[in-house]
């Protein structure tokens, strides 16, 4: 694994201006959701240069853009909201450290190897979280969008004080609000490669602002320190350490998922692919260094990305530019934004917000899967009014639960345990002749398929209908992986059928399932000729093991069952 992203020189024109491009870009949006998140437009700014750059050079995705997106920007407002509760004093300072930890548990999901897991996830769960954070993001900016603070106590708060901010509407800043969001939502979409809505948004909305309703009291960003941010050491607060550790654990994981599944989109657009498990590390690194010099968290954001990809990027050389770029801004031009609305950031915001929520899937969620409605609308409301870690927990207990009963069910028919000549599908006319002519005394029990742990029930509850034999056959030939909870179903009936005194074979049985019987020892309790490569082979030997033993009364009519 190379140290740095791929950076290159022969695309030079399409990579200048890609960056240039998704800089124009980022400088609205990293204003709006440092603002958004209550750390600040700086804190904005900061996420968008640090986060990018040490992304784009440490990362996997070449034309990848990391900055504070609005999924990470919703749980960073309540981050802040929390500790600034329980510490007035340090809390903003222990967000920032919670930003750092969440970088340093990105860089040890990279170092570990679990990028491949990262987006494991039922697509239900990833909408259902996904459109609760664009709900959040909508219901969080009533209040800036209506001239007023945003109310404490998140979504509850701002719906409790709904009727009070409805009377004390600013209608100058509504004005305002209401342009911002009917320009981003109704620009031609052909226009916006060559002039980003966004930034077309904030500058029409400053100037009228200033040269319009210059007599009006409308509240603007301020002031920006401009210069190099300043170093923020560490914070912690004992008491309220495992607080910070789970939001610094939410913050890492979704800006995990946010990081690679844009990766996924880039990496279609560009056919070029990326290391997932690097792509953590370059993001760990972004968001260690926007938390030690005050930035909001970032992760890979889509609109950037792909804006980046359709204006020529190529190669990491993109990323760093828009970094460069926006560093422009913060040492020399920041004093530009202190005449910017704040009605004007909460359009872009609530824009973003709308962005986010799944309104495909919503539409059609219920004709593709009434489980799958339902799994999604409990991950949204989970997320809105409780927490995203247990939306994002029941969502996935439940999902897992459905799937593993489905896949049970299914499953449980490759279980068949046969001991006549009925089933003429699956059995050669050399294996029905061998049943036949044993009249009920073999026992064949055919597994097919991964042997998970919702099969052993139906394992058991077989073996018990069907005990009358003189010889068991478990035929693995089809059987690809063994779970423990199927082989210590299968190990019970073997000891249960040598306690009685009748013989066990085991028939294809190879790799991996091979080694769990070994270590079971259960290939070792029966002789090394009753372990056999084929069923034919199996029933051969039965038959002569048979032939060898008592006879015993024929039993009732052969019978074929299937579970």
């Amino acid at each position: 694994m190379r140290l740095l992203n791929e950076i290159r020189f022969d695309n030079l024109r399409g990579d200048l201006f890609g960056g240039v491009t998704a800089a124009v870009v980022a400088l609205p949006m990293a204003l709006a959701f440092g603002v958004a998140s209550g750390a600040g437009p700086a804190a904005g700014l900061y996420g968008a240069v640090l986060v990018g750059l040490f992304a784009a050079l440490f990362g996997s995705t070449p034309t990848l853009i990391s900055e504070p997106t609005g999924p990470m920007t919703v749980v960073m407002t309540a981050v802040i909201a929390n500790l600034i509760a329980v510490n007035p004093e340090q809390g903003l300072a222990m967000a920032f450290t919670v930003v750092m930890m969440a970088g340093l548990l990105q860089m040890l999901f990279g170092a570990l190897r679990l990028g491949k897991y990262v987006t494991m996830m039922p697509y239900t769960v990833i909408s259902g979280f996904m459109t609760g954070i664009g709900v959040i993001l909508v219901v969080l900016q009533i209040g800036p969008l209506l001239g007023q603070a945003a109310p404490p106590g998140g979504v509850l708060g701002t719906l409790g004080a709904l009727p009070e901010l409805f009377t004390n509407l600013v209608p100058a800043e509504l004005g305002l609000a209401l342009m911002t969001l009917a320009l981003v939502l109704f620009f031609p979409k052909r226009l916006k490669t060559y002039l980003p809505p966004q930034l077309l948004a904030l500058v029409l909305g400053t100037l009228i602002s200033i040269l319009v309703l210059d007599g009006s009291e409308l509240r603007r960003i301020g002031e920006i320190p401009s210069g190099l941010p300043s170093l923020h050491w560490p914070v912690f607060d004992l008491d309220q350490w495992k607080l910070m550790a789970l939001d610094a654990v939410v913050l890492a994981v979704l800006g995990s998922i946010d990081a690679l599944l844009t990766s996924v989109i880039a990496e279609s657009l560009t056919r070029k692919e990326h290391d997932s498990n690097k792509e953590l590390i370059g993001q760990g690194l972004g968001n260690l260094a926007s938390g030690m010099f005050g930035g909001i968290p970032g992760a890979g954001a889509t609109m950037g990305t792909v804006v980046n990809i359709q204006t020529g990027a190529r190669s990491a050389l993109s990323g760093i530019t828009r970094a460069l770029i926006l560093m422009v801004v913060v040492l020399w031009a920041a004093g530009l934004t202190a005449q910017i609305p704040l009605a004007v950031l909460a359009g872009i915001a609530l824009k973003v917000g709308l962005d986010i929520i799944d309104w495909s899937f919503l539409k059609r969620a219920h004709r593709v899967s009434a489980r799958a409605a339902v799994i999604m609308y409990g991950v949204i409301g989970l997320t809105v009014f409780v927490d995203l870690i247990t939306a994002v927990a029941v969502g996935l207990f439940v999902a897992n639960v459905l799937t593993i009963d489905r896949l049970t069910r299914l499953q449980s028919r490759s279980v068949r345990a046969i001991q006549g000549a009925d089933d003429s599908e699956s059995l050669t006319r050399d294996e029905q002749a061998v049943l036949e002519r044993a009249n009920g005394r073999i026992l064949l029990f055919r597994l097919g398929g991964p042997l998970i742990f919702g099969v052993a029930k139906a394992i058991a509850r077989q073996h018990a209908i069907l005990e009358e034999h003189q010889v068991l056959i478990l035929d693995f030939s089809e059987v690809p992986t063994l779970g423990v909870s199927s082989s210590l179903a299968l190990e019970k009936m073997v000891l249960e059928d040598l306690d009685a005194g009748r013989q066990v074979l085991i028939a294809g049985a190879e790799g991996d399932v091979r080694q769990r019987l070994d270590r079971l020892g259960i290939t070792a309790r029966l002789p090394a000729e009753q372990v056999v490569s084929s069923s034919q082979e199996a029933l051969a030997r039965a038959e002569a093991l048979l032939a060898t033993s008592p006879r015993q009364v024929p039993l009732t009519k052969p019978n074929a069952v299937v579970v």
